[in-house]
């Protein structure tokens, strides 16, 4: 079984993305040095050098990359070795034009991009073989390799193609799923509109129509499509597997970003040796370190609470959002420094030295233009020191609070057409309430519903539109054993297939719950209800409404005004040991908070009222012991209180009481036994 973690790392890994081809040679005896100034333990290299390693069909040139990997082995740096897929060369798409993926459309990608895939068509899967198969017989044993990396962010930006060869390839997978016509014609509730098909040879992908077409046919094509891309991901891991066993093998991923939403990261993180994760901060205006936390806890909760690794991130501004502005001083110590505390075993960036040409030349760099007189490389140097000395925390897990449902599949079936109210965003509702759970000082893990759950004193359900029956199972045995649920609206109510629940509303949820629900009335644009509870207290709400009935479950707030006005707004059942509360409507953060304290207090989950707002506390504990990381986002010194005294590892001094956090800045303590 091969590795879980780079080959022969003892400390946490520290680099970036490599791509010496954009410079000449006599450039990469200073990068290297350079490299050994900033603490560079590892860079990837090769993602994007299909065409330099083979620049014609069959014809090798990897004397460039010999000296590359002897020269980063040389100085102590390992290699993070990438199959080139991602970016097939030129002479492969003239000779393989209908490998170039088609859109819904009917119109054809043309190359000069990257992930201009079709990844159902054979000659790319032969030509992606053949290249990794080169690469690792060359390779398998140089001394710098520390891991593979497959390709380069699946998904994009292009996850399926709507060609005659996808088509083809669609009706085999429909056959191995559902085993028959008749059964997809079932799955798909073909006898709506008059789509039942005779034969696979009538079916098609879910080209362009002119209205809205078939829901369930287009959440199978999602799943097709993504799972055709891991097709090849496993195709190719098992010739690096094969030919340079012990090797870990990856890809990157990109979980939390809601613009990279066509894969299933939960299947996703089973194929994979070890999990890794780009992140980038979506500068749109909201506190982009909530996401940031998110897209940790999420990519550790796809690793099953197991260490992970940062493979790219930026020092500095991006290049392709709409404003890109620079990271402030401290900003990007603190942001990798926050990955590490929830879960990732280094922090590598894109890129090492910023590009001169091409579309990312804007992107910023571990080695930017401004060259080693500049604010960013000072920064680099210095966090390269705190990442070495944070070595001890190797394998150690972070250690979580909660639990958040998340399930791709259901976001996928969510976000097709004709829905109650367009208004209603189910990735909002999850960045919302984990929003409102970091504003805890709670750390969240992810988990699939179908998952055990066992674990958690608290469940929240955000956004679960799609929900199996064995999910719902799954739900109503956490409650009945003692666990805190608390589900918020259009949750519970199709099944795999986008066919509704039989019965009222909530579908699967209905018996957890201890509800139905006879209508959804959402509301016009800008409207908003007032919700009132115990005593004179009120919440606000909007987008939703709900004509709830309560059957078993008792009422705690009521809808003041609006179209379900006098009915339940939020309730709680008690079912079994446990306690399960639903949200019938679209809380502002003020009103979330106070739902999730009082399910908190059912749940024994005791208020962290000592933490400001904005520092995170996160705790990471293994055979090596038990840290704590404090990262402070706020631009004020804060204090945070200290149960147990420690060492401070990146300043070196005893500390004990209390833990003083400059603006902006991060301790981490390893505590003593």
């Amino acid at each position: 079984m091969p590795e879980t973690t780079p080959q022969g790392r003892l400390r946490l890994a520290f680099g970036g993305d490599y791509n010496p081809e954009q410079w000449p040679e006599s450039v990469w005896q200073e990068d290297v040095r350079l490299m050994r100034e900033a603490g560079v333990t590892m860079v990837s290299v090769g993602i994007f050098s299909w065409a330099l390693l083979e620049p014609e069909p069959g014809a090798y040139t990897f004397g460039w990359l010999d000296r590359l990997l002897d020269l980063l082995h040389e100085h102590g740096i390992s290699a993070d070795l990438g199959t080139p897929t991602v970016a097939p060369p030129a002479w492969f798409y003239r000779a393989h034009p209908d490998a170039l993926p088609l859109n819904r459309e009917g119109v054809r990608y043309a190359f000069g991009s990257r992930g201009a895939i079709c990844h159902s068509s054979p000659a790319y899967r032969e030509a992606a073989a053949g290249i990794t198969t080169e690469l690792a017989r060359r390779y398998a044993t140089h001394p710098a390799l520390a891991m593979w990396h497959v390709h380069n962010e699946y998904g994009v930006p292009v996850s399926a193609c709507y060609c005659d060869t996808c088509a083809a390839h669609f009706r085999r997978w429909l056959d191995a799923r559902h085993g028959s016509v008749e059964a997809v014609n079932e799955a798909w509730g073909t006898a709506f509109w008059g789509q039942r098909f005779a034969s696979y040879e009538q079916i098609d992908p879910p080209r362009l129509t002119p209205t809205t077409g078939n829901p369930a046919q287009q959440l199978d094509y999602r799943r097709f499509a993504d799972a055709t891309m891991r097709e090849n991901f496993v195709s190719e891991r098992d010739i690096l597997h094969r030919l340079a066993p012990g090797v870990p093998v990856t890809t990157n991923f990109m979980t939390a970003l809601s613009q990279c939403d066509t894969v299933d990261y939960w299947a996703w993180g089973r194929e994979v040796d070890l999990v890794t994760n780009d992140h980038y901060l979506i500068t749109d205006g909201r506190r982009t370190h909530v996401n940031l936390a998110m897209a940790a806890d999420l990519t550790r909760s796809v690793a099953g609470g197991a260490p992970w690794l940062l493979l790219e991130h930026s020092t500095s501004g991006v290049s392709w959002q709409p404003r890109n502005p620079a990271k402030r001083p401290g900003e990007m110590a603190r942001n990798s420094l926050a990955h590490v505390a929830r879960g990732s075993e280094g922090a590598l960036f894109f890129q090492w030295r910023q590009s001169r040409r091409g579309a990312e030349k804007f992107h910023s760099a571990m080695l930017p233009h401004a060259g080693t007189d500049s604010r960013v490389w000072r920064e680099v140097v210095a966090l390269g020191a705190d990442i070495g000395s944070l070595a001890p925390l190797r394998g150690t897990r972070t250690v979580p609070d909660v639990a958040m449902l998340w399930d791709w599949q259901s976001w996928w079936a969510q976000a097709l057409e004709w829905r109650p109210s367009e208004d209603h965003d189910a990735r909002e509702r999850a960045d919302s309430f984990y929003e409102a759970l970091y504003d805890r000082h709670l750390t969240v893990d992810f988990a699939h519903p179908e998952a055990d759950l066992s674990a958690y004193p608290l469940v929240v359900v955000p956004a679960l539109y799609l929900t199996t029956e064995a999910a719902g199972r799954n739900l109503r045995t956490y409650v009945e054993n003692g666990g805190t649920l608390v589900v918020s609206y259009f949750s519970g109510i199709v099944d795999e297939h986008d066919a509704v629940h039989e019965g009222p509303y909530p579908g699967a949820l209905r018996d957890a719950l201890g509800l139905t629900v006879e209508e959804w009335s959402p509301l016009g644009e800008g409207e908003t209800v007032r919700i009132a509870g115990p005593g004179e207290a009120s919440l606000t709400a909007d987008v939703w409404t709900e004509f709830v009935v309560p059957r078993g479950a008792e009422t705690v707030w009521t809808y003041a005004d609006g179209p379900a006005a006098g009915g339940p707004a939020v309730t709680r059942h008690r079912l079994g040991e446990g306690t399960a509360w639903y949200v019938s409507s679209r809380l502002d953060p003020a009103a979330l908070d106070t739902i999730l304290g009082a399910a908190g207090e059912d749940a024994g989950i005791a208020p962290r009222t000592g933490l400001p707002r904005d520092v995170e506390v996160v705790r990471r504990s293994g055979d090596s012991g038990a840290y704590l990381f404090a990262v402070n986002h706020t631009a004020h010194d804060t204090k945070v209180p200290l149960d147990t005294p420690g060492t401070e590892l990146l300043g070196g001094e005893h500390v004990s009481g209390h833990l003083a956090v400059p603006a902006g800045g991060v301790r981490v303590v390893r505590l003593d036994a």
